[in-house]
């Protein structure tokens, strides 16, 4: 392990997202642990044009606030706030071969001195423990739950409902 990373003095970007970026982001959804993890999911998740297209248009959104990753000059994942149904709602996306290293907090919290609208809500699968403690290191409080059809698990499943005021 890289000795800044014992030490959780991770050397994190976040830079608007390009289009130049768009490839590595695919493959990192292509993942099938991260996508059963994430559950929510395109129907079909290795649709390069479909994603390509997709994260193209989102990039022009105004409402849209893409983040691209970086660790070290090297993509490792994405973040963004996005308007669903009148909320902010964030998501975001760390490269399996990076899970566990803090890189996930220290960018979301970085993330939300870029993002300022508040309220701003967080949703993740009732089992992706991982990401619930990221959201909770980040000030977000669990307000509820909510049950949605999860492409990448063919399922309803049970999500739950962070927010943060401030």
């Amino acid at each position: 392990m890289n000795p800044d990373m014992a030490n959780n003095k991770l050397h994190i970007q976040l830079r608007p997202t390009k289009i130049s970026d768009l490839d590595s982001l695919f493959q990192f959804q292509l993942d099938k642990e991260g996508g059963y993890l994430a559950a929510f999911m395109p129907q079909d998740p290795t649709d390069k044009a479909a994603y390509i297209n997709k994260h193209t248009k989102l990039l022009g959104n105004p409402t849209v606030n893409n983040q691209t990753i970086i660790l070290y000059n090297t993509i490792v994942g994405s973040i963004a706030k996005f308007v669903m149904e009148g909320d902010n709602e964030i998501t975001y996306w760390i490269d399996r071969k990076f899970w566990g290293q803090g890189i996930a907090t220290k960018a979301l919290k970085k993330f939300l001195t870029i993002e300022t609208n508040r309220p701003i809500f967080g949703r993740v699968a009732f089992d992706n423990f991982g990401s619930q403690k990221v959201l909770e290191k980040c000030g977000f409080i669990k307000i509820g739950s909510d049950k949605g059809f999860a492409n990448a698990r063919q399922t309803e499943i049970e999500e739950f409902i962070y927010k943060l005021d401030k």
